[in-house]
């Protein structure tokens, strides 16, 4: 196929793209660079560096792409709260601006990259495609837009569109891993402080009603969420619009994830002790049957240490300190 992979410089899409050159597919990158990495693209890729709002320069008629794979987006939390019309202007106008190009250039299938944030906590912490959503800030609000567009675009349009809600992608391929600024996930931060980069870990709450009261959190490596965009892409009927959750179905605490950093590294990782986080759940796993059944994905890389190995790994090697 000859596939269009928007934000492919950045970590997930780089993965991706990555996996589909090695998979004999023509692909072709537009990222705009501002949070990615051009040092992230295989060689045998076509690149352009756009703005997502510039995509028809692309994805014109004529061209002869057989899908898109939409990864270009904002997606810190905190920053979403205090600039939110960053996140409606590139996550929703420019959502609109890839489905507009998708249906004039009449590409018939598309996957977007989705979010298991969006999902209202339960009492068991299992979250399924089935469970109540529920954003709670800019970011998770624009994500479940977008999910919403691709059903209405695949029912009126024909589409055939696939949304892959993501929970924790960690772990790294070789030279392809986390760079994110600023940096708000549990594994990169711990590696940071093992590596003596920053002093401390905050850990927000310890008071959780879970086996050593710290939250628990599934965490998927990125090369078996990566896998899945190559399953879906086969799979997709036109004129649908699928949701799929992918995530390991076994949560790990963030206390957990600090021995295991510390067993890695063979460093100590210091921890604070700060508040609960308003709205931080005690408990979130994903429910991934669907894609097991459906798509036939299965983790091939489930346990923590090997996530935790392969992203220090990566660490070393950015920033210098094999």
């Amino acid at each position: 196929m000859k596939l269009l992979v928007t934000g492919g410089c950045g970590y997930i899409g780089s993965v991706v793209t990555h996996q589909l050159v090695e998979a004999g597919h023509e692909v072709v990158v537009l990222d705009d660079l501002s949070t990615g990495f051009d040092d992230n693209l295989p060689d045998e890729v076509t690149f352009f560096k756009a703005d997502i709002h510039d995509i028809s320069d692309v994805l014109a008629p004529g061209a002869g792409f057989d899908g898109v794979l939409h990864f270009a987006g904002k997606i810190e939390v905190a920053e979403s709260v205090k600039r939110p019309d960053l996140y409606w202007h590139t996550n929703v106008s420019g959502t609109l601006a890839v489905l507009k190009a998708v249906r004039t250039a009449q590409v018939p299938r598309m996957i977007f990259s989705s979010t298991g944030s969006i999902y209202q906590a339960t009492d068991d912490g299992l979250l399924t495609e089935a469970s109540p959503v529920a954003p709670t800030n800019p970011y998770t609000v624009t994500k479940l837009t977008t999910d919403m567009m691709l059903a209405a675009e695949a029912s009126a349009f024909g589409l055939g569109a696939v949304s892959l809600r993501y929970f924790n992608a960690a772990g790294a391929v070789g030279h392809l891993g986390e760079r994110h600024t600023p940096e708000s996930h549990l594994i990169p931060i711990v590696l940071r402080v093992a590596a003596g980069q920053q002093d401390h870990l905050k850990l927000y709450g310890d008071d959780y009603p879970t086996a050593d009261g710290s939250t628990i959190r599934d965490y998927i490596h990125v090369a078996d969420l990566a896998r899945a965009h190559l399953l879906a892409l086969e799979w997709i009927p036109a004129g649908r619009h699928e949701v799929f959750n992918l995530g390991n179905g076994n949560g790990y605490t963030s206390k957990q994830v600090i021995e295991t950093a510390r067993e890695v590294t063979g460093r100590p990782v210091p921890v604070e002790v700060a508040a609960r986080r308003p709205g931080d759940f005690m408990r979130s796993v994903a429910g991934s049957d669907k894609a097991r059944d459906v798509l036939g994905w299965t983790p091939q890389r489930p346990a923590l240490r090997d996530i935790v190995r392969d992203a220090w790994d990566f660490h070393q090697y950015a920033f210098g300190l094999a």
